[in-house]
């Protein structure tokens, strides 16, 4: 039985520990402390406990592979290439941060490119991914239009291509979430923010909207309706239009945005004319960032499970490249809906002060 690996002086005089120090402390051979730490197909011939002396001993002897000399045995990189729209908006920070927490864990790396929607960048950041020895790719919020060269994992990715897995949300059910859940409060006047042209989501998502709205009996009205448009990934996007919509002097009891971001935008533009909410207006999100809990009030919305996302879309590109997996055109993610305190009972009368910014009553109601 081999003993507890300490950190001797005897064992810390070379200058650099080598696979051949761990073997040779084991009475293992290199091969088979390599095959182990690499997680090589020949691993898994090896029994689980010699499996964890030899990453005990590594760890133990501050044993730091050289990556370019592993690369050039095994002819592999372990780098992953990831194409996001953005990095500093709150959706694309939590499937990164997912992305991440999976590939760190598995001991990949990976390179991120960011292309704004513009196509000419798209195809530039793909091939210059190649060129540095990625894997595979992971993309946010992309519309792919063809296939890569690469395995890859799409999310939010809503058109069929060739060789792509797309992680997409359930965008019927969340959109059933939301108006049943506006409905039951009594609201029928509802505004919309549609997302912007370019988000990947967008025309799934409002296509979604439309269908269960007829559905459950609510009108989509086009004075009610606003699209966003530009790439500010602030709350100011969703405050400016918000303010658009109110300009239009149309009553609403209840506004359904986009994503978490516009709506949190919303809430500002709605106090800064007077307006409650919930008590005259009740917001409801799409995402659930970290900010929604902690917006006044917090925010009602759809939760999508970003984080869990990018840890799929990580785990399922990894498994591809490793052969463990076989591709699958589609992975479906169930929404969640997350009631906080930004919806409540559409009012009794419609929102007639909304022209000048007066604050109707809400007459008959508990309060809060």
């Amino acid at each position: 039985m081999t003993p507890p690996v300490r950190k001797k002086p005897g064992l810390r005089s070379e200058n650099k520990v080598t696979l051949r120090t761990i073997a040779k402390h084991l009475g293992l051979t290199p091969g088979t402390v390599s095959a182990a730490l690499n997680n090589s197909p020949a691993a898994r011939s090896l029994p689980a406990h010699t499996k964890n002396r030899i990453i005990e001993a590594a760890q133990a002897l501050d044993y730091r592979p050289n990556f370019f000399a592993r690369s050039l045995r095994l002819k592999r990189t372990y780098t992953i290439g990831v194409i996001a729209e953005e990095i500093g908006d709150a959706y694309g920070a939590m499937v990164i941060s997912g992305i991440e927490e999976y590939l760190r864990k598995n001991n990949y790396f990976f390179l991120t490119v960011i292309h704004r929607h513009d196509p000419k960048l798209l195809q530039t950041y793909a091939q210059m991914l190649l060129t540095r020895g990625v894997e595979g790719f992971i993309t946010t919020d992309t519309s792919l239009t063809e296939k890569l060269a690469l395995p890859t994992v799409a999310v939010a990715g809503h058109q069929p291509v060739e060789g792509v897995t797309n992680i997409v949300l359930d965008h019927t059910r969340a959109a059933r979430l939301a108006l049943q859940h506006l409905r039951d409060l009594g609201h029928e006047d509802i505004a919309f923010i549609r997302g912007q042209t370019l988000s990947s989501d967008s025309a799934v998502r409002w296509n979604a909207i439309c269908e269960v709205a007829r559905q459950l009996g609510l009108r989509i009205r086009p004075e009610l309706t606003i699209q966003l448009e530009g790439i500010d990934s602030t709350p100011g996007l969703g405050y400016s239009f918000t303010k658009q919509l109110l300009a239009r002097k149309h009553p609403f009891t209840a506004l359904f945005a986009y994503n978490d971001i516009a709506a949190i935008g919303s809430i500002w533009a709605f106090h800064e004319a007077g307006l409650r909410v919930p008590e005259d207006i009740s917001i409801v999100g799409f995402d659930d960032i970290p900010g929604a809990a902690y917006a006044n009030p917090g925010l009602t919305t759809v939760r999508q499970p970003l984080v869990k996302m990018g840890q799929i879309a990580a785990q399922t590109v990894v498994d591809l490249i490793e052969g463990r997996g076989e591709y699958v055109p589609e992975i479906a993610i169930e929404p969640e809906f997350v009631i906080r305190q930004s919806t409540g009972p559409a009012p009794d009368r419609q929102l007639q002060g909304i022209a000048t910014g007066a604050s109707p009553l809400r007459e008959g109601l508990p309060a809060k």
